[in-house]
């Protein structure tokens, strides 16, 4: 009852409570003094040609190396760059004036590469090729000077596109791919009423199906003579071979062993991914860096590949998914 508590008592929580209070006000004090970093980004894009040779090498082994993309006089694309800048909000509401970003990009990067032959515009393009990493390498070391930028992206097209952040001649090269596959969401020691209740339609036994886009990106150190941090069509053959191949137009209950065992959700399929393509991509001398798979247009997941992705003991389902199942 109110008013029969030990008064030492009550004094003891007041004290608590007012040191609590004070921490609480503390915090609220850093949150609003501590500045804020915003990023935002700038899109332009610029049209141009580039051809991969190297003069030191003989034809056969452009040929060898670049493919396709050796041939004379060269190929084109229409690239996509995107900007992205860091920095504190100002009095007028803004990280960076956009109207200046725009103008400093198009003198910088657009007006120089729109409808050129990039091997033969920048004098960074005759050591290093132009290949997509390079060219956001460069793009970055010419706006650095002007703009606060936290990363580069340049797509050569929607399937292939590279990221750089200033790393020295690091950066990351993310190629997109698909499969068709369908799936069946449940657990074999369970009902199907109880797979139905965790699972919903998903649970339903004949399974559904997706067309499952897929975006594999690897790290490392751009060639400073071929412009490549990996050989791409090597990176082609083993996202197809490993995943693609397999993957495609089957029911991944059934087909693919390792979910025989593991439920096929969308994030056990990106990890699966993940397992399988890191050893062979560091073959080639790069590093997994992230999967993105992208099940519908309402779902998606990403891997973080930073860390080990060993796989896992087989997953088992958790208590709080099974409340109220008997």
């Amino acid at each position: 009852m109110a008013g029969t508590g030990d008064p030492k008592n009550f004094s003891a929580n007041n004290d608590i409570l007012k040191e609590r209070e004070s921490l609480l006000n503390f915090t609220k004090f850093l949150i609003l003094t501590k500045p804020m970093q915003c990023i935002i980004n700038r899109r332009a894009q610029f049209s141009a040609s580039h051809r991969y040779w190297l003069p030191e090498w003989d034809e056969a082994q452009n040929r060898e190396k670049f493919g396709v993309a050796s041939q004379f006089p060269g190929h084109g694309h229409n690239y996509v760059l995107s900007v992205s800048l860091v920095g504190e909000i100002d009095t007028y509401g803004m990280v960076e004036n956009l109207s200046i970003v725009k103008k400093v990009i198009k003198q910088e990067v657009t007006s120089q590469l729109d409808y050129g032959y990039l091997n033969d515009v920048w004098p960074e393009f005759e050591d290093t090729l132009p290949t997509t990493e390079n060219i956001a390498r460069v793009i970055w070391q010419r706006l650095a000077p002007r703009l606060p930028l936290v990363k580069i992206q340049v797509f050569e097209h929607p399937q292939l596109w590279a990221d750089y952040q200033g790393n020295a001649m690091k950066a990351t090269l993310t190629v997109q791919t698909h499969f068709s596959a369908a799936h069946r969401l449940a657990l074999p020691e369970l009902t199907l009423e109880q797979n139905s209740e965790i699972y919903g339609k998903c649970a339903r036994i004949h399974g559904h199906g997706h067309n499952y886009h897929l975006e594999v990106s690897v790290a490392g150190e751009i060639d400073p003579r071929t412009g490549m941090l990996v050989d791409l069509d090597g990176l082609h053959q083993v996202i197809n071979d490993y995943v693609v191949e397999p993957f495609d137009h089957s029911f991944l209950n059934k087909d693919i062993p390792y979910f025989a065992q593991v439920v096929p959700t969308a994030e056990n399929i990106a990890l699966h991914i993940a397992q399988l393509l890191q050893k062979p991509i560091q073959e080639l001398g790069a590093e997994l860096d992230k999967v993105k798979l992208i099940e519908s247009p309402n779902n998606s997941c990403e891997i973080y590949c930073n860390q080990s992705l060993q796989p896992q003991e087989i997953l088992s389902y958790r208590e709080p998914a099974l409340t109220g199942i008997k």
